[in-house]
């Protein structure tokens, strides 16, 4: 079953639909905010680039990273999976030396305390149990015994994706019913639903630039409505559905960047649009979403950019309520976050790309 019947109707409405401006809210506020030292790592233990965080009910954080690397220097194997207490205090690596592994992205722990990883290089999501078990696994991996095996292309127009594979899987979420929304990715410009019971039940999307298209699903969140919202980085906006795929609303953050902004790496961006379309690097830009736990029925969703390099505070129906950070190497500041996991709405731990770290950072009130 494909979930696009909702999803065509859509595209049948008028386009003013999408299109209405969002209510009036007040001018953002700079949020106020420390950074500390949090992972104690063994002695010889080293990161390299950290794509994923996660926290689950015990507090314990989960890091995968692109450490620990092997083979070539080009195409190395680089996805390591490691468990630390509530401490910082190292625990275990999950999944040593697992088949999947190839190039970290991002990991998430589901609401019964499963731990799930996806890895954008074997275009595999694995499902860990509490006790580090591998339980499910969706989508394959090229086989090495494949003559010219080799890391899937990027032709243009993409070819059609395949119920159950991925290519370049990004990212994983629930709904209150036990459905897993996965965000597939980079080439197939889709999300992915699996049943409770495992089951692929469909999908919905495609590549482009229209309302319910995709340019580079990064990352993924549900909200406690079982509404599914996607980080759609290189249209720089977040779209936002319900179960069946039908979309609801578009989010776009559009605080302007600050003068003397500087990229953590690169040249500065462009004009919006630059570079056939693709606006990752354009402030607000969507990179990451978390959204809190319910607390009184309140959650908030943080949001993150590569440029200027900032973290955003907003409310589920998409009014930015502060920023916080820039990029830069110091404390406090950020090169390329890649994941956020986010168990309160001032507590926030940060996994970096490019300076190889994690940081836990406390956030003051709403301002």
């Amino acid at each position: 079953m494909k979930l696009v019947s909702a999803f065509a109707a859509l595209l049948l409405a008028p386009a003013v639909a999408l299109a209405q401006p969002a209510p009036p809210q007040s001018a953002p506020h700079e949020i106020s905010f420390t950074s500390a030292p949090f992972l104690k790592l063994p002695t010889d233990m080293h990161l390299g680039e950290v794509a994923g965080v996660a926290v689950n009910a015990q507090r314990h954080v989960f890091v995968f990273q692109r450490g620990n690397t092997s083979g070539p220097a080009y195409g190395a194997a680089a996805a390591q999976l490691l468990e630390f207490g509530p401490d910082g205090r190292f625990l275990r690596e999950i999944g040593k030396n697992l088949y999947a592994w190839s190039y970290a992205h991002a990991v998430r722990i589901d609401p019964t305390g499963n731990i799930w990883a996806a890895d954008k290089g074997s275009d595999m999501v694995i499902r860990f149990n509490p006790q580090g078990e591998v339980t499910w696994l969706f989508g394959r991996k090229p086989e090495a015994a494949d003559e010219g095996a080799h890391p899937l292309e990027h032709p243009r127009p993409p070819l059609p994706p395949i119920d159950g594979y991925f290519r370049q899987v990004t990212d994983m979420a629930w709904d209150s019913h036990g459905n897993t929304y996965i965000s597939d990715g980079y080439i197939n410009s889709r999300v992915a639903k699996i049943g409770p019971d495992g089951r692929w039940l469909g999908s919905w999307g495609s590549p482009g630039a229209e309302p319910g298209q995709f340019n580079t699903l990064h990352s993924i969140a549900t909200d406690a409505q079982d509404r599914v919202y996607v980080a759609d980085r290189g249209n720089r906006r977040i779209q936002v559905f319900d179960t069946t795929g039908k979309l609801l609303k578009i989010i776009t953050i559009d605080v302007p960047a600050p003068a003397d902004a500087q990229p953590a790496i690169g040249p500065k961006p462009g004009p919006a649009g630059a570079g056939g379309g693709n606006k990752t690097m354009q402030p607000g830009a969507p990179w990451t979403l978390c959204i809190t736990p319910p607390v009184n029925g309140r959650q908030a969703l943080f949001v993150s950019d590569a440029y200027p390099g900032r973290i955003y505070k907003l409310t589920l129906d998409g009014q930015v309520q502060g920023w916080l950070g820039r990029s830069g190497k110091q404390a406090k500041e950020f090169g390329w976050i890649h994941e956020i996991a986010c168990p309160s709405e001032t507590e926030l731990y940060v996994a970096e790309l490019l300076n190889w770290r994690l940081q836990k950072l406390t956030l003051a009130g709403t301002p």
